[in-house]
């Protein structure tokens, strides 16, 4: 998928892919003919998209890190005060998270590209991490990489409530109340003492 596609045909591969996301966060074994009947399209169509199941999952991947990417962006990490960018990144995260639980949830979903993902969040996180540290935010003498997986434990937590996952649309439209719960969580364990 070098070259850009026709409108036609970028609505089919949103439409795969968005189907292909729910079908396989339901069963991760689901067939590519599920993954079809849900997109409503043949069969063949989604063969002809993509060569085979990993090709899928790999272009889910790599919706999924645009939107991840579009997100830290929109919350101004290097520019906003710690604070601001610290809940929008939080309200962001968890509104995509709930839209890409396979993608960006199963170990079924891992490639090459989620690896990269991944790498990518965890040094951004660690960069905004120190900078909020040297803003005063997170006290003097935080460990960063204990703080950092302090955060991600508590934005997996709103996600998934305990184990029983929470409904994606119920944590999507309660997404800034749950960044609140996740930021203030996380800020009276690692904000100044004093």
């Amino acid at each position: 998928m070098g070259r850009p596609l026709r409108a036609d045909a970028a609505r089919t591969v949103r439409a795969i892919l968005g189907a292909a996301e729910q079908v396989l966060a339901k069963d991760p074994a689901a067939s590519m003919e599920q993954i079809a009947e849900e997109a409503g399209v043949a069969r063949t169509t989604v063969h002809r998209r993509f060569a085979n199941r990993q090709a899928l999952i790999e272009a889910l991947a790599a919706s999924a890190k645009r939107q991840l990417l579009e997100g830290v962006e929109d919350a101004h990490m290097d520019t906003a005060p710690p604070l601001v960018a610290l809940h929008r990144v939080t309200a962001n995260v968890l509104r995509i998270k709930s839209a890409w639980p396979f993608t960006l949830g199963h170990p079924l979903a891992d490639s090459p590209l989620t690896a990269v993902i991944w790498s990518e969040v965890n040094a951004g996180a660690l960069e905004f991490f120190a900078r909020a540290q040297h803003e005063g935010l997170l006290a003097p003498d935080t460990d960063l990489m204990w703080a950092r997986r302090v955060y991600y434990a508590l934005v997996d937590e709103a996600q998934h409530g305990g184990g029983a996952d929470l409904d994606p649309d119920q944590v999507r439209q309660n997404a800034d109340a749950l960044a609140t719960l996740v930021v203030d969580t996380f800020l009276r364990g690692t904000g100044p003492h004093s």
